[in-house]
């Protein structure tokens, strides 16, 4: 009989991201090599540990547990409380405990780990070139996953019965996987199969790949079921082919991302710092922002007018083994048609996509959930999440305090949801514009996976205060107590949730449109936010909007609504407006501005950006959201100069109005003269980070938040970030919760937290 005397022994709770990185095969080898007794086992509130042994080796047991913890691990608190000793010899990891609260996180699909790149790269390796390889250290996650504890049986590879080989491996404390919960071969996994329009098999398994990598080099568009969902793939290099895919997707203009073999290739299309350089390789392998070299190689059409490119490596073996074989880049984009949402199963995308591929490299691996690729871009000395999808989600933020459960059904546009639990912000993945039915559905169908996944009864509701927007409807058909959160205010409480600030602090929001509170469109907004509530503390000089919403994509009537506001009738005799509209055009619109019908105010500040960019040659109309702000921030190119243009400030009740009347004329009178686009984009946009300074200076507050979509231009976001700066004001913005609306969510569960959607008198 063992010495039990001699003996302690612990239960161990761990919480956090534990299940699906190899954490059980890991605490199985700590405890074996300092000679600890008991078991590791999944639980839904993350892994549960019965240790026993004598002082020294719990105490390294412990020690280790945290410091060595696998890389993809994330833990968040280890809980220990003392055990009966029991007469155990060894230790082993037991089956999982399916009872109880959910607590446990779940990982983000990761890329393909570098030892699972050389297994299908080894002819020698039975895994030789098998798209779905994977171990602990990489693989699926979120994308297969039905519920906790994370294990096979609840995941989509459920279906697939490990061979032999397989399972020794997944029972072999020595190997990579063990215990890893998606793993296959080319005898017992998921397959691949080439299908033609009409869903036909035409090829299997290596041969599929070989097709598809010849259809893709003879110029044609090929569907692919990835890991999250679909993508629209074709040669980078065809000019006829990304003009297709083009017309086909119904994407006219807005740029593609590219996919390239290696960073070599990146760096053979892109200018790379060693900060982008490692955004590129991280295991999240996002699409990267990188300013373009213009090589002749690539098509002009993948990001026309645009001097960046959205870049990423290969993330799983299948596209490993396309871009090996092909070894030219790629346009990879998101599988959909314009504003709908990402296809995920493959007789879906054989109805949605069939207009738009030439053939589809489908697999007999469910999707649970749409995930799309994610997007970051350094700026402002930090990595910016311009879309939270692959790799990222659903990881959590954490807040101080914790609260009933609550949904935020997030903005109209960018679309994400979050749901909280205690302390925990769970964002979902990117979701997209809420503009058809499909994406509506999708919506509802990700708030509920996320809830039900955590077992989480919401309790009340939070949306955006535009009464109209399906997100809104959707939070009102829960029947639950339901808060309203104005949308500039959630950009900036988005900002004040993510980085825990105190308050008070001084809110930036400059977006394209939001209901305000008076029922106008804002859209430059100034907040003063303290822990009595929050006060709209500044704003542009309001000008018409003629048409609305029909603004949002003629930049031509934002220009003409800022002229007519700053000169009347005037407006009407400026060249760029008489050969922007037809005569007939005029006509109705001089009409409309006398009887004001179909006139609306706003303070928009995207409206603002637009307005610019056609006085100083933008084209009338923008073929996607944000082109002519962003054609404009392109135009500036490295000049510099000290001026800027003037803004003069209104006060009024201890209200800011920032008229920007004169600097509309002077630049009026600017293109007159034949002063270069360049330079007026310069003085544009030194002009509003310099305005930013003055309302913080007369804020009074050191803390700044920025917000919302113009923020998106790194220009503006580094020139406002510099002034602040020198004048000593602590500058905030959002960095891994998406700047434009896709952080929008967040802001209104942050909002309601905090009691920060009341105004205050």
């Amino acid at each position: 009989m063992p010495d039990l005397d001699s003996k302690r022994a612990l239960t161990i709770k761990v919480s956090g991201a534990v299940q699906g990185v190899g954490f059980r095969p890991f605490v199985y080898k700590l405890a074996r090599k300092h000679r600890v007794k008991g078991h590791v086992k999944n639980s839904p509130d993350g892994v549960r540990i019965f240790a026993q042994g004598d002082d020294a080796s719990i105490h390294d047991f412990l020690i280790h547990l945290r410091s060595d913890a696998p890389p993809l691990a994330h833990i968040q608190d280890i809980r220990t409380h003392p055990a009966t000793v029991n007469d155990c010899k060894n230790f082993k990891i037991i089956h999982s405990n399916t009872s109880g609260e959910k607590t446990a996180i779940i990982l983000p699909d990761m890329s393909t780990c570098d030892d699972c790149l050389s297994d299908i790269t080894d002819p020698g390796n039975r895994r030789y070139q098998y798209p779905f390889t994977n171990c602990t250290n990489c693989g699926p996650r979120f994308s297969i996953i039905k519920g906790l504890p994370y294990d096979r049986p609840a995941t989509s590879m459920s279906n697939f019965e490990m061979c032999d080989e397989c399972q020794f491996e997944y029972n072999d404390p020595n190997n990579r996987r063990f215990h890893a919960q998606p793993n296959a071969c080319p005898d017992c996994g998921p397959q691949l199969v080439f299908w033609d329009t009409k869903g036909k098999v035409t090829a299997k398994k290596q041969d599929a790949l070989l097709m598809a990598m010849d259809a893709i080099m003879k110029g044609k568009i090929i569907a692919l079921k990835g890991l999250g969902g679909f993508q629209l793939i074709c040669d980078a290099r065809n000019p006829d082919a990304v003009t297709t895919l083009r017309k086909r997707k119904n994407r006219p203009a807005k740029p593609f991302a590219i996919m390239v073999k290696n960073k070599s290739m990146a760096e053979e299309f892109c200018y790379i710092s060693q900060n982008e350089l490692e955004l590129l390789t991280a295991p999240q392998k996002p699409i990267v922002i990188l300013d373009s070299k213009c090589h002749p190689t690539l098509s002009k059409g993948i990001a026309p007018g645009n001097p960046t490119l959205g870049v990423m490596l290969p993330y799983t073996p299948l596209h490993h083994l396309l871009m090996m074989g092909l070894g030219i880049p790629i346009v990879a984009t998101s599988g959909n048609l314009a504003n709908e949402p990402i296809c995920i199963d493959e007789h879906e995308a054989l109805e949605r996509l069939a207009h738009i591929a030439d053939g589809f490299l489908v697999h007999d691996r469910p999707i649970v959930r749409p995930v799309d690729d994610s997007v970051v871009r350094w700026m402002a000395g930090k990595r910016m999440i311009i879309r939270r999808a692959r790799g990222f989600a659903p990881f959590p933020f954490h807040q101080k305090n914790g609260k009933n459960a609550i949904l935020a059904t997030g903005a109209h546009l960018k679309n994400t949801v979050t749901v909280t639990r205690n302390t925990q912000f769970f964002i979902s993945q990117h979701i997209g514009n809420l503009e058809s039915d499909l994406s509506t559905q999708t919506l509802v169908h990700v708030a509920k996976d996320l809830s039900q996944i955590y077992d989480i009864n919401i309790q009340a509701v939070t949306c955006d205060h535009h009464p109209d927007y399906q997100s809104t409807h959707f939070a009102k058909s829960f029947g639950l107590p339901t808060y309203p959160v104005q949308h500039h205010l959630a950009h900036v409480w988005s900002v004040i949730g993510e980085h825990q600030l105190e308050l008070p602090i001084l809110g930036v929001a400059w977006d394209g449109t939001g209901l305000g509170m008076d029922d106008n469109i804002w859209g430059s907004e100034f907040f003063q936010i303290t822990e009595q509530g929050w006060k709209r503390f500044a704003h542009l000089k309001p000008f018409f909007l003629p048409g609305g919403d029909m603004a949002t994509k003629e930049p031509r009537r934002s220009a003409l609504g800022l002229l007519y506001t700053a000169m009347g009738e005037a407006a009407f005799e400026i060249p760029q407006i008489q050969q922007a509209f037809t005569p007939e055009e005029l006509t109705i619109l001089h009409s409309q501005f006398a009887a004001d019908i179909n006139m609306f105010e706003t303070t928009s500040m995207g409206r603002l950006f637009d307005g610019v960019s056609f006085l100083t040659g933008f084209d009338p109309q923008s073929q996607f959201e944000g082109q002519a702000a962003m054609d404009l921030e392109f135009s500036i190119g490295d000049f510099l100069c000290r001026a800027s243009y003037p803004i003069t400030l209104h006060h009024q009740d201890d209200t800011h109005e920032l008229d920007w009347q004169t600097m509309i004329l002077e630049i009026v009178d600017e293109i007159k003269l034949g002063i270069s686009r360049q330079e007026i984009a310069f003085k544009f946009h030194q002009a509003l980070s310099n305005v930013v300074m003055v309302i913080a200076r007369l804020s009074r507050v050191n803390r700044v938040c920025l917000s919302g979509g113009c923020f998106q231009n790194k220009s503006l976001l580094e020139m406002t970030i510099q002034q602040l700066h020198k004048e000593k004001f602590s500058a905030y913005w959002n960095q891994e919760v998406p700047i434009n609306d896709g952080g929008i969510s967040f802001g209104q569960a942050t909002a309601f937290y905090h009691g920060g959607q009341t105004p205050c008198v």
